[in-house]
């Protein structure tokens, strides 16, 4: 290895026998397959420089490496390639600036490359790393891969339970957090502030602890499709305040926790297509970020979905997206898609755990007007007082019933018309077979039964009935309910008529 570091050639050590050239085996390789990592770091710090005309560089493959790789705070102008490898140490690149890091189908310990500034690439594809990645505020010039990699968090395997549900009543102690997961110790990926100008790849990771993303950056996206995360803490993903092109947890990506995106922006497509989610409290945390697009058509979900303000362009959805409550109070979104019915959505603005939100409805009525379907947002708009008759005190509770069954609010006027007609044809047949006394005798008139109904029906007399007939008997009960109707039908028109005028007042 030392006489091949100067021209960049490769140092392979393995049999061809799959099995027992497979590094979780290395126990049993011999000694003329160890490598101390001693050597390794002292060839990487230019223990041996490269002659004229060369390109020096570390390739490796097959060895068992006992120790510590120390590169931090390095300058490093040459790349590591290890395939196959075994680590029993700690790779450490904390505040190291390198040309390119790859690992291939390794069994590791620990990488460390906190602040780590990386020219090139950095490959971790087909690894087993059994005590985590840090890669907070890191810089990766080129791209990100972790694809078919195994990673799993310091302390182990723990899987999520009800114990790990988020109090929200009351401030967490920095023991409490510990406890509840919270800090490296249940994050297989730490990495936070991380910035990759180049894809990040981490098709089919599977981790035993969570991925810490706050804040990093993926100017070429990020995807993680049929990946599976187990988490040991609340959250299989925290992605605050992310900025990415685009995000892929689709195809298959498993979540056993929340996946956390608050705040997060992607100016491209997020998707959850055909995503497994689970969760015992919130499967997704989505409020205060921006998407251009959003496809939330999960293959199975389970948990709560929040998506409040937020800011979309196009969410394309499916109920089994929401199993549980969901939040949309403050959500923005300039297009629907999906199979989603009418009935769905009406039920979809109305499950905030809450209670009553107005500004859902508001919104989505809004859209079925702007798209021109003005029956549709007239019914988002009654459902929204139907639910809002539900806060009121009693009085205002009778108020809204009878509100909503002559005009329906105002957006179903049709039904004073309705209750009109029935009235007038009652009240016709009635004083036709038991006509009313004439009030004068000094003239003889002749009694019709319908202007008499309609003269009692209408708030004004138009007709001059009222005054020139008297109804006798039982007949007396009617005409007082019939003018008590007429105010009521009048008073419903006018209120039902300020909402239709109005349809974005509470």
């Amino acid at each position: 290895m030392w006489d091949a570091y100067p021209s960049g050639a490769w140092v392979d050590l393995r049999t061809g026998d799959d099995r027992l050239d497979d590094p979780a085996e290395a126990v049993r390789w011999g000694r003329e397959r160890t490598v101390r990592a001693g050597l390794i770091t002292a060839l990487m710090l230019g223990a041996h420089p490269a002659g004229p005309g060369q390109v020096a560089g570390l390739r490796l493959a097959g060895a068992r490496v006992v120790g510590d790789i120390n590169l931090s705070d390095a300058t490093i102008p040459t790349k590591l390639h290890m395939l196959s490898c075994h680590l029993s140490g700690v790779v450490s690149l904390t505040d190291a600036t390198v040309k390119g890091i790859r690992f291939r189908g390794c069994d590791m310990q620990r990488v460390r490359a906190a602040r780590c500034t990386i020219d090139g690439l950095l490959e971790l594809n087909s690894c087993t790393v059994h005590a985590g990645v840090r890669l907070d505020n890191a810089r990766i010039t080129g791209q990100l891969r972790l694809s078919r990699s195994r990673l799993s968090a310091p302390d182990g395997p723990r899987s999520t339970s009800e114990s790990f549900k988020e109090d929200r009543s009351r401030p967490l102690s920095e023991t409490e957090k510990r406890e509840r997961g919270w800090d490296q110790n249940h994050w297989a990926l730490w990495a936070g502030g991380l910035t990759v100008d180049g894809g990040a790849f981490c098709r089919d990771l599977r981790t035993v602890g969570g991925l810490r993303l706050i804040g990093a950056h993926f100017n070429s996206g990020l995807y993680l499709q049929r990946a599976v995360i187990q988490s040991t803490g609340p959250q299989a993903v925290n992605a605050d305040h992310m900025q990415a092109t685009s995000v892929e947890f689709s195809a298959g990506f498993t979540a056993d926790g929340t996946v956390r995106l608050r705040g997060a922006r992607v100016t491209g497509v997020l998707s959850f297509d055909q995503a497994v989610l689970s969760a015992p409290d919130r499967c997704l945390h989505l409020s205060h970020m921006q998407a251009d697009e959003l496809i939330l058509r999960p293959a199975s979900a389970r948990g709560e979905v929040n998506l409040g303000y937020s800011r979309i362009g196009v969410l394309l959805d499916h109920p089994t997206a929401y199993p549980g409550h969901v939040r949309l109070n403050g959500l923005t979104f300039e297009s629907l898609r999906g199979d989603t019915s009418f009935a769905d959505r009406l039920a979809w603005v109305g499950r905030d755990p809450e209670g009553y939100r107005p500004q859902p409805y508001e919104h989505l009525a809004a859209w079925y007007r702007r798209i021109g379907h003005d029956q549709d947002a007239r019914a988002v708009l009654l459902a929204k007082q139907r639910a809002r008759r539900s806060t009121m005190r009693v009085p205002g509770r009778l108020a809204g019933y009878l509100l909503d069954l002559v005009v329906g609010y105002g957006h179903r006027p049709w039904l004073a018309g309705v209750w009109f007609g029935l009235l007038l044809a009652v009240g016709t047949a009635v004083f036709a077979t038991h006509p009313p006394a004439q009030v004068g005798l000094d003239e003889r008139r002749i009694f019709h039964p319908f202007p008499y109904t309609l003269d009692l029906l209408v708030p004004v007399s138009v007709f001059e009935q009222r005054g020139a007939w008297e109804p006798v008997g039982w007949t007396q009960w009617l005409a007082n309910i019939l003018i008590a109707s007429g105010w009521i039908l009048a008073t419903a028109l006018i209120a039902g008529g300020t909402r239709v005028l109005r349809p974005q007042s509470n």
